[in-house]
């Protein structure tokens, strides 16, 4: 998916809504933990209930990987059934040496047909390179997560001539020049709302991917005001709070209401 196809489909359903499918096999509900195919089932179901409010789905490799063989097949299963129309993000955060990445890369946008994957840059631009030579697919690298660790490295401060800057500026500054606001974009955690100003002095023009509202706590309207800009420039995720927004029978109608209620207040800030 192109940027320009990206930016119409949030200007269309007034949404930049993204819908984190984190399946996890034990929150699944009771119906079906014993049917022989129950992570593609409860993802389908959740697929058909909520695309009409949202315009990607971010699927966490990790809930399908540590289920072996069947739960990579249900994640092919999955990205295969999301609607073309729809972004497609695999939240992989991969990042190796470059002939290794190379291989994640075809994994992701070869094999599976996957528009975006997000990927760790601590190893630097080579690590990263294999991902941003493909044509109309996106690179998401990390920048700034709002999980307590983030402060060990992200947040730390050293010289940088005769000024201080933190770990996460140079990563955001740095990274930016690798590729363009066409196939690279930056995760930017939602619990530090008031980071958005400064990180927009970086990267004014890319778009931002945003987890952490809803169960993690983030607020959709700090990030929305902050975060904005005029090509919208944000998917902002949401994942337990929708997928897990009902644990019976009516699960799926559950997660409708609940995507539903973001898009709605999405419209409002357009």
């Amino acid at each position: 998916m192109t940027r320009k196809q990206l930016i119409q489909l949030i200007k269309e359903k007034k949404s930049y809504l993204c819908i984190g499918l984190d399946t996890d096999v034990s929150k699944l509900p009771k119906h079906l933990q014993s049917h022989p195919d129950a992570i593609f089932e409860f993802n389908k179901a959740i697929i058909d209930a909520t695309k009409d409010y949202c315009v990607g789905y971010k699927i966490n490799t990790a809930f399908y990987e540590s289920q072996g063989l069947k739960g990579w097949e249900a994640m092919e299963k999955t990205v295969q059934y999301i609607p073309d129309t729809h972004f497609k993000i695999a939240d992989a955060k991969r990042g190796d040496i470059g002939n290794t990445s190379s291989q994640y890369a075809k994994a992701f946008f070869e094999v599976m047909p996957f528009d975006a994957v997000t990927v760790a840059p601590y190893m630097g631009e080579d690590s990263v390179r294999p991902f941003l030579e493909y044509k109309d697919k996106w690179t998401i690298v990390l920048g700034l997560t709002s999980n307590a660790g983030s402060d060990d490295f992200q947040q730390l401060s050293f010289a940088h001539g005769i000024t201080e800057k933190r770990l996460y500026e140079t990563v955001l500054e740095k990274v930016a020049t690798w590729g363009t606001t066409s196939n690279l974009m930056f995760v930017i955690g939602a619990t530090r709302a008031c980071d958005f100003v400064h990180i927009r002095s970086f990267v004014p023009d890319h778009f931002l991917l945003v987890p952490g509202i809803g169960a993690q706590g983030g607020s959709l309207k700090d990030v929305s005001k902050f975060g904005l800009t005029k090509d919208y420039g944000l998917l902002v995720n949401a994942s337990r709070a929708i997928i897990f927004a009902g644990g019976g029978e009516d699960f799926a109608e559950k997660a409708k209401f609940a995507a539903a209620g973001y898009q709605s207040e999405m419209a409002t800030y357009f």
